[in-house]
């Protein structure tokens, strides 16, 4: 449920430039101000604050190519980092590698012979720096047994990582109907392997790799740019254009970029480099809340008492457009009233902060303190009122 903000959010997002929603506003597709993009699809967000700083239809379904190899490799990562898998493996080349995804097939490929064998360590260099299809298929096959197999495991890790919408079909690009995901899920899961795998994610960002004495150079173009880009993948298919998910760091702030729909290979290199570059140039960071300070409250049933202080772990931060005259809004959203009892550090709402119709931080609030189970009595009391606010919850509907 939506709840009012109380004084000292109030005066706390004032001091920002904010303003009070009283109602829900849904997202839709957005410019940022001063800023329009040629790309139909795009989404530009700033890692360290999980600001959106711009976003055009960004949760519509796209078909994701060779970026759908950026699953691929968190879920490889994932067995690394479990400890079930090690760079040092190898896995076989089957013919089924070799025929849909080498070099008979004509498209991106490492250029692994069938029958041979090949380190994880290299196999991934050659998914994430040549987006060779053939090192998809020999990985996916080598974690899980079976393309299909692994498949089940991107979703269910997409689904382990709140991917909500995104649907996988195959570990390495090609087009289906079981194969769509959006800009904002893919800048989410990107986000997720940077802060996740450091030292996994460095292999986005060389620039030319090396397999059966063919050098190949890395196909993310932000790399040679000058802008600070350290990794992620393009991806391209005739009937959906090109797109790609690039991030790159400046004076220590890390934004990354989506961008779909393109119809040229130069106009998704120049769209990504001028959305990163205008993100850079036209933003500063404000600080709202401090970790563990106090933002709001919450209703609370059945408890010790009838609400509960919220507050985030760690420091509430957003990003604001410089010179910008876009108002931001704030509110608290949870599902309540909470039953007591309820444990202190518990997740039981979010703070929503928009920019227009876009919402630009979605913040996780605990509860500051524990609520133990109150008295039968006060119990009762509780479930009177919410026996009388429900009736005239329902009456009143049904004369609107």
């Amino acid at each position: 449920m939506p709840v009012s903000l109380p004084k000292s959010l109030a005066k706390s997002l004032a001091r920002c430039g904010f303003a009070l929603a009283a109602v829900f506003i849904a997202p839709t597709a957005a410019f940022a101000e001063g800023f329009q993009t040629t790309a139909p699809r795009a989404i530009l967000v700033d890692a360290g604050t999980h600001t959106v700083l711009l976003e055009k239809s960004a949760d519509e379904y796209v078909t994701p190519a060779s970026t759908v190899k950026i699953m691929t490799a968190e879920v490889v990562f994932h067995e690394i980092a479990e400890g079930r898998l090690k760079l040092d493996d190898e896995f076989t080349v089957s013919e089924h590698a070799w025929r849909a995804g080498g070099a008979p097939a004509g498209g991106s490929a490492m250029f692994l012979a069938v029958n041979s064998k090949a380190r994880v360590e290299d196999l991934i260099r050659g998914l994430v720096i040549d987006s060779g299809n053939d090192a998809a298929i020999t990985l996916a096959e080598g974690v899980a047994g079976s393309e299909e197999a692994f498949v089940g495991r991107m979703n269910k890790r997409a689904s382990e990582l709140g991917l909500t919408r995104s649907i996988f079909g195959n570990p390495w690009g090609q087009a289906g109907p079981d194969q769509k995901v959006t800009p904002r899920e893919m800048v989410q899961l990107s986000a997720h392997i940077i802060k996740t795998y450091p030292d996994l994610y460095r292999y986005f960002g060389e620039k030319e790799f090396t397999w059966n004495k063919i050098k190949q150079q890395n196909r993310n173009p932000l790399l040679t740019m000058s802008i600070g880009a350290d990794g992620l993948k393009t991806g391209n298919i005739d009937d959906s254009g090109y797109g790609m998910v690039g991030s790159a760091v400046q004076d220590d702030r890390r934004l990354i970029v989506a961008v779909y729909g393109l119809r040229t290979a130069k106009d998704r290199a120049e769209e990504a480099r001028k959305i990163l570059q205008w993100g850079f140039r036209n933003f500063e960071e404000k600080s709202l809340f401090k970790a563990n300070e106090t933002i709001g409250s919450a209703q609370v049933y059945g408890g010790t008492a009838g609400s509960v202080p919220l507050s985030a772990s760690n420091d509430v931060k957003v990003l604001l457009q410089r010179g910008g005259s876009e108002k931001l809004t704030g509110k608290i959203v949870y599902e309540g009233p909470l039953i007591a009892p309820v444990e202190a550090g518990t997740k039981v709402a979010k703070l929503e902060i928009r920019r227009g119709s876009t919402v630009v931080l979605e913040q996780p609030l605990e509860a500051a303190e524990t609520i133990d189970k109150g008295s039968l009595a006060s119990r009762a009391f509780d479930a009177a009122y919410e026996y009388a606010a429900g009736a005239i919850h329902n009456k009143l509907s049904k004369k609107q």
